[in-house]
C-alpha cells in the first residue's frame, strides 16, 4: 500500500513536473551530455557502489572506476576498481574520457584532483561531471551550517534512505572557480551549462515543494538568473597544444634551462 506521504510526492510530481517535461529529471539531461562526451576508455571518479550512473556508463565504453571509499570494490558495472588516496594508480594518457557524478563538492584540493585528471587523459580526451552550484539554496545552507547537520537533515529532506553524506566543500563550484582552475591546469571549458529541475530536497513535505517549485520557476524565467539554479553540467578538454607546452616545461626543469632557450 502507497503510504500518504508517497501518494502527495507522487501527485505533486505529476502536477507540476510530468515525465515528459523538460523540468524533470536532471539525471536524463546529463546523460544526454555523457551520450555525448564519453567513450573508449572511460574512467569514473567516485564510481561508489553499484549505481544508475555507472550503469549507463558502461555502455558507452569500457569503464573503469575509484573512489576513496572500498564499497567501490561491489560495482557490478566496472571492469576494474580501486581504491585511492592520493595519486589516481595509472599511467598518463590511459583514458578516453573521464566522469564524476556529484563528488567535485567534495574535493579538498581540486586543482590537484585536475592535474590527476588531465594526466591520465589521452590528448584530446574529456572529462565530464555534475556537480551543485555553490550559489544554490541547497549548497548555501550547506557551506554555513556544520557536517553534523547535513547527516541529520540531508535524507529526511529528500525522502530517501541512503548512506549519510559526505563533507562538502563547495571549492569547485562555480562558474569562476571552474574557468579559473581548468585554464591553470591545461584544460578547455568545451561545455558549462547550469540546471535546475525538480525539487528533490522539498520531498519532506508540501510547503517545502511548493517553496522550492516557485524557485525553480523563478531561476528558469531569465538567464540572467542562471547563476542561481542548482547544478552544474561540465565538459573540460585536455588541450593537446598545452599538453607540449606543459611537457617541455618539466624537461626544462630536469635540465639545464640554458637548453631550453628559445
Amino acid at each position: 500500500m502507497t503510504s500518504p506521504q508517497r501518494a502527495w510526492q507522487d501527485a505533486y510530481l505529476e502536477k507540476f513536473y510530468p515525465q515528459t517535461s523538460w523540468r524533470r529529471d536532471g539525471t536524463r539531461d546529463f546523460f544526454q551530455v555523457l551520450s555525448k562526451y564519453c567513450r573508449g576508455r572511460i574512467l569514473e571518479i567516485g564510481a561508489g557502489p553499484t549505481n544508475p550512473n555507472s550503469d549507463y556508463v558502461r555502455t558507452l565504453g569500457e569503464l573503469h572506476g575509484i573512489d576513496i571509499d572500498a564499497e567501490v570494490l561491489q560495482n557490478s558495472a566496472l571492469e576494474t576498481s580501486a581504491v585511492i588516496e592520493d595519486k589516481f594508480p595509472f599511467p598518463d594518457n590511459t583514458f578516453d574520457s573521464c566522469v564524476s557524478n556529484y563528488v567535485c563538492e567534495h574535493l579538498e584540493d581540486p586543482e590537484k584532483h585536475l592535474e590527476e585528471v588531465w594526466r591520465i587523459l589521452k590528448p584530446g580526451g574529456a572529462y565530464a561531471f555534475r556537480t551543485p552550484n555553490r550559489l544554490h539554496y541547497i549548497a548555501v545552507v550547506s557551506s554555513l551550517t556544520p557536517h553534523s547537520f547535513h547527516v541529520r537533515a540531508a535524507n529526511k529532506l529528500r525522502a530517501i534512505d541512503g548512506h549519510d553524506p559526505y563533507p562538502t566543500r563547495y571549492r569547485f563550484n562555480s562558474r569562476a572557480q571552474i574557468q579559473r582552475l581548468a585554464r591553470k591546469t591545461g584544460f578547455e571549458v568545451e561545455y558549462l551549462r547550469l540546471v535546475e529541475k525538480e525539487p528533490s530536497y522539498g520531498m519532506a513535505s508540501r510547503v517545502l515543494f511548493l517553496i522550492f517549485t516557485a524557485y525553480e520557476r523563478l531561476v528558469n524565467a531569465a538567464e540572467l538568473l542562471a547563476v542561481f539554479r542548482s547544478s552544474l553540467f561540465v565538459v573540460l578538454r585536455k588541450e593537446t597544444n598545452l599538453m607540449n607546452d606543459q611537457s617541455m616545461s618539466i624537461a626544462c626543469t630536469r635540465e639545464d634551462s640554458s637548453s631550453c632557450a628559445s
